[in-house]
């Protein structure tokens, strides 16, 4: 009786423990999950939070078994959120955002502004936009600043950044916008364009033309363009995500291009371009500036939104001022 007794109480030490549902949530559990998901990889989170890879896993497994479900799929290659862990990680952002917040509040004695600022920005940005980021770098040197310029329509919360520059009127949920300009967005061409191919008088002829696309999120070119409150499909016959590139190709008698006004200058007032189905073809082009929304901004984020906003002006007045037009080409005489 007393071996058997001895063995029963031996293996119920070694049993796993269980969870209580209702016990609430530890910090490094949520560390380990945000850190896991922001790395997309458990062994690079590992590394980056200093504890060995098998620690990590149980406090992943640990606060999966508090909540009741699963948040990641996970296997040798790759690692995704379900849908549960999807909404977890924006409302686990959110916290841990907040205990550093709360951290910072009591350490900072001197009013230096701390911390890291990750922002995303699309490629076509001007000079005065480049001297905005590096005038707030040297005003703050103890901010680790890392701006990323690509056309990834990146995810503020998921991917862990604090400001996204945008040129869209659309506004994720749990984020904030701030308007920094609003331009009408026209379709042009060249003359020697329009004598060749003649030019649309409806909707339905632009299939006919070749269109000259930006990218749609970022992503994948253009398939339609804003028509009254709707959209008219469209071919992309040339593509790319810097507005600079378009507006030379329609320049050059490339195709039919939808360009902000702010972008365009005086081409057409001077007929190096003309405006194609006008009031008929047209959208609105917003830039704002987002960032997630806290109840308690971090200063220098803060501070970082104040400065684009403060840029502004400096963009509207100065935005991708257009390169004088391409000479045309002389008639041959007979």
């Amino acid at each position: 009786m007393t071996a058997a007794w001895n063995k029963a109480r031996t293996s119920a030490s070694i049993r796993p423990k269980m969870i209580p549902m209702n016990e609430p949530v530890e910090t490094a559990e949520l560390l380990a999950f945000t850190r896991a998901v922001e790395a997309k990889s458990l062994s690079r989170a590992a590394i980056e939070l200093g504890i060995p890879r098998a620690t990590l896993g149980r406090r992943l497994a640990r606060l999966e078994e508090r909540l009741g479900t699963r948040l990641l799929h996970r296997t040798t290659r790759s690692l995704s959120l379900t849908e549960s862990g999807d909404v977890f990680y924006r409302q686990s952002r959110i916290v841990l955002d907040a205990v550093a917040q709360a951290q910072a509040s009591v350490r900072r004695k001197d009013n230096v502004m701390r911390g890291e600022l990750r922002v995303s920005v699309p490629p076509l940005i001007d000079d005065s936009f480049l001297a905005t980021i590096a005038s707030f770098a040297k005003a703050h040197p103890d901010v680790r600043v890392q701006v990323d310029f690509s056309t990834r329509l990146v995810d503020l919360l998921r991917d862990g950044y604090d400001v996204a520059l945008r040129a869209s009127a659309e506004v994720q949920p749990g984020l904030l916008a701030r308007t920094l300009a609003r331009d009408r967005l026209i379709a042009v061409a060249s003359p020697e364009y329009l004598a060749e191919m003649g030019t649309p008088r409806t909707v339905k002829e632009l299939r006919k033309h070749r269109c000259l696309t930006s990218f749609a999120r970022g992503e994948l070119p253009q398939s339609t363009w804003p028509v009254g409150r709707g959209v008219v499909h469209i071919d992309a016959a040339f593509s790319s995500n810097d507005l600079r590139l378009l507006r030379e190709a329609a320049l050059r008698g490339l195709g039919i291009a939808l360009l902000p006004k702010i972008a365009l200058g005086d081409l057409v007032e001077s007929g190096a371009l003309v405006h194609v189905l006008p009031g008929i073809v047209q959208g609105e082009n917003r830039i704002a500036v987002v960032y997630p929304e806290r109840e308690q901004l971090p200063p220098h984020v803060r501070a970082f939104v104040e400065a684009l906003v403060a840029w502004a002006p400096a963009l509207k007045a100065s935005s991708m001022r257009p390169p004088s037009p391409p000479p045309r080409p002389r008639k041959r005489r007979r």
